[in-house]
């Protein structure tokens, strides 16, 4: 498999593949693909891990792709503007945030996760569930806003405005941690609460969200008289 990924904020990734190889996506991924592609929806894993899947925000099924007499190419995208970016599972397994799977080869293991902190349930910003890959192969996540990619040292910590942290390498420890004082709670804009990631490991955190996004542009929605 060849890969490259395209556009500033609202990206391309161009995967070509060989006769026999085989790349899997989320349901409304696909933007083009080559004449000799071939896409099918399959339910990896059975009814049961569809319906996980589908908790996390994903379809029942997963789309999988093949090229036939020849190489072809695929281009897939995410949804609102933001990053793609490419993450090795070979090297080590990876949490990402409800919704983030964007596609991956075939060897690539997506799987319901849950939060282990209590207080990442309720003030976290992604609630009880995560999305876990593993196994091999290299998968793409995709997220609104741009990226930092942070490399975490052991102990090092940090700590990440609600619904920001888009992605962290499993060895990365996760959990909740109040923002202050009542006024910095009150008017700081962040809530009662951070998210608290420490290394070691590599951490994603992205610009903006989707909600605020959509906050963004919501003044300048016209409305009915």
């Amino acid at each position: 498999m060849k890969y490259t990924i395209t556009g500033d904020n609202l990206q391309f990734v161009n995967i070509q593949l060989e006769q026999g190889e085989k790349i899997q996506s989320t349901a409304n991924a696909m933007k083009y693909m080559s004449g000799n592609m071939t896409m099918n929806a399959k339910m990896k894993g059975g009814l049961l891990s569809g319906l996980k899947r589908s908790l996390m925000g994903e379809s029942l099924f997963l789309l999988e792709y093949e090229s036939r007499g020849g190489p072809g190419i695929v281009g897939l995208g995410g949804g609102p503007p933001g990053k793609i970016l490419n993450l090795d599972i070979s090297k080590g397994t990876w949490m990402v945030q409800k919704s983030g799977f964007l596609c991956s080869e075939e060897t690539v293991n997506l799987e319901m996760a849950f939060q282990k902190k209590m207080g990442g349930i309720f003030f976290g910003g992604e609630g009880l569930i995560l999305q876990k890959l593993s196994g091999n192969g290299i998968a793409f996540i995709a997220a609104c806003g741009d990226f930092n990619v942070i490399d975490l040292k052991p102990g090092e910590t940090y700590k990440v405005s609600s619904s920001n942290a888009v992605a962290w390498e499993e060895s990365v420890k996760f959990d909740i941690s109040a923002t202050g004082g009542f006024k910095t709670a009150m008017f700081g804009g962040e809530g009662l609460f951070l998210t608290t990631l420490t290394g070691p490991g590599k951490i994603v955190i992205q610009s903006m969200t989707v909600a605020d996004l959509a906050m963004a542009i919501m003044p300048y929605i016209p409305t009915s008289q």
